[in-house]
């Protein structure tokens, strides 16, 4: 064959190279693999992406909040009162209540709370009493269930820590394959990925079609071939004058001779409705927190208010919270009374837990004083 018979070879095809092919910022939902031990990079990353679980940790945080201390023996009563208002936290912090929060920051998000007394020089006294990042350590277990240390990552064989008794160590809610302790997070990556992608494409989509773009289309007539392009470009001046106008605050019309048809770019392709989908979604997340939604800001109820069901089943959420910190603060004021000479425990008084209207309760004790005296009155006739 020879060389001008032969077919002429098409080049390839174009590759569309435009289009951005990276994710929403939080990926690292979306290469999840449910492991045995907890993923706090993970956790971590589902409280930045999702504010609303954020605002229910922290809104657990406060609530388990209000911790005071009692000495069986009055003489260290003062003493140790003053020592959990002005103990060192660090950053500039005092008082076991920022330690409490925390700490419990910490249980919620990597599902167990590490921290550590720290003495003075002379070991006489407690100089600061701190939060350590839960990542660091790992639980060893020991020759018994009742035994296990505290060991320190580190490339190679873990480092076992040489003071166990000044770390303090809380798991939330352990199981049998998770006797360190399990997240709140835990069961929430797979519904906080689909919710964080719904809000990667919205945003997406208001990108490219937010912001109007114009296809400006001219269809010349059979006499008009030699001329259409140039007035293809006076109708391009003119269109782009009457969007500058526009910025400009003036009102400009755009007049064409001639076949002109002008469309928006991307009117034909509706936006999907994500208020269902995102509702559904939110519900099993903030079910599993245990927070009334209107507490969060969601309005799914026609009256908002917390029924007394409600208040009952998060007071007891709260009250089970504070059981697992409260052997932690026993530790932290029982070494203080035996490093200061005094004996006996000490016992860890809470803050009532207050989640009714004041009003009905008033209105609740009027009547219960009511029925009293009607049945005093019935009884002395």
């Amino acid at each position: 064959m020879k060389w001008w018979e032969r077919k002429k070879r098409r080049g390839a095809a174009p590759v569309v190279q435009v289009r951005q092919g990276e994710g929403h910022p939080f990926g690292v939902l979306d290469r999840y693999t449910p492991l045995g031990t907890g993923e706090v990079a993970l956790y971590r990353a589902i409280r930045e992406g999702v504010p609303l679980l954020d605002a229910a940790i922290w809104k657990l945080v406060r609530l388990c909040g209000g911790v005071k201390v009692l000495a069986e023996d009055r003489a260290a009563q003062a003493g140790l009162e003053e020592f959990f208002q002005k103990v060192n936290i660090g950053w500039g912090q005092r008082g076991i209540q920022a330690f409490l929060d925390r700490y419990l920051d910490d249980l919620f998000t990597c599902g167990h709370g590490l921290g550590e007394i720290v003495l003075t020089g002379d070991g006489r006294d407690i100089a600061a009493v701190l939060c350590a990042d839960p990542e660091q350590v790992e639980a060893k277990r020991g020759d018994n269930p009742l035994d296990f240390k505290l060991c320190l990552r580190q490339a190679g064989e873990p480092k076992e820590l040489p003071w166990q008794e000044l770390l303090l160590f809380t798991p939330l809610q352990p199981t049998g394959d998770c006797p360190c302790g399990v997240s709140m997070l835990r069961s929430m990556p797979f519904l906080a990925g689909i919710l964080l992608k719904i809000f990667q494409a919205t945003g997406q989509n208001w990108e490219r079609a937010g912001n109007l773009r114009f296809a400006v289309v001219c269809k010349p007539g059979e006499d008009e071939g030699a001329f259409a392009q140039e007035r293809c470009r006076q109708i391009a001046g003119e269109w782009s004058e009457a969007m500058q106008a526009g910025r400009a605050g003036q009102v400009r019309d755009f007049v064409a001779v001639g076949d002109v048809d002008v469309k928006v770019i991307g009117a034909d392709g509706p936006i999907l409705d994500s208020q269902v989908p995102v509702r559904q979604i939110l519900e099993q997340l903030v079910a599993r927190t245990g927070i009334p939604p209107f507490m969060l800001g969601l309005s799914w109820s026609s009256t908002e208010r917390m029924s007394t069901q409600q208040a009952d089943l998060l007071t007891s959420e709260i009250t089970a919270i504070r059981r697992s910190v409260e052997p932690a603060l026993e530790r932290i004021g029982e070494l203080w009374v035996r490093l200061h000479g005094f004996g006996g425990g000490v016992k860890i008084d809470w803050e009532d837990i207050n989640l009714q209207d004041i009003v009905e309760e008033a209105r609740a004790e009027l009547y219960r004083a009511q029925a009293e005296e009607i049945r005093r009155r019935h009884q002395a006739e």
